[in-house]
């Protein structure tokens, strides 16, 4: 059975429940929901979507990173909106972090976000595999 590794990083929030900031199995990565939280302080970074969206595509960066990856390895993104007419902001912002072939994208309206919140984000990711020559890992 493949082992199952908790990835921690100190650029994003400290999850505030019974979670991780993503588990990593094999080459798949899958991403806790990020919220728009200041990592040392875990408050709300403002009020304004974009900066919102802005601190959760961050938070994105710095969990790939931990697990020796970018945000080109993401595949499929889930954004979590407490309103839909904030969806252009998110997709302008998303088009800033993911210049490249974007991931397959899911957006779904909420009641309500913890800490208030207008965005939240999670992901997941294919690292890219050990390559092999000659029949021998590298």
């Amino acid at each position: 059975m493949s082992e199952k590794i908790s990835i921690f990083v100190e650029n994003a929030p400290t999850p505030y429940g019974h979670f991780t900031q993503a588990i990593k199995v094999e080459n798949h990565v899958c991403i806790s929901g990020q919220l728009p939280l200041k990592p040392e302080e875990n408050v709300l970074v403002g009020d304004d979507i974009e900066s919102q969206a802005k601190a959760v595509f961050h938070h994105l960066t710095a969990i790939m990173q931990g697990c020796t990856g970018q945000l080109s390895n993401i595949t499929i993104v889930r954004f979590y909106l407490t309103d839909l007419s904030d969806h252009e902001a998110v997709d302008k912002v998303s088009r800033e972090f993911f210049y490249f072939v974007p991931p397959a994208r899911t957006v779904v309206q909420v009641a309500a976000l913890p800490f208030g919140a207008k965005v939240m984000v999670e992901a997941e990711a294919e690292l890219n595999p050990v390559e092999f020559k000659g029949g021998r890992m590298l």
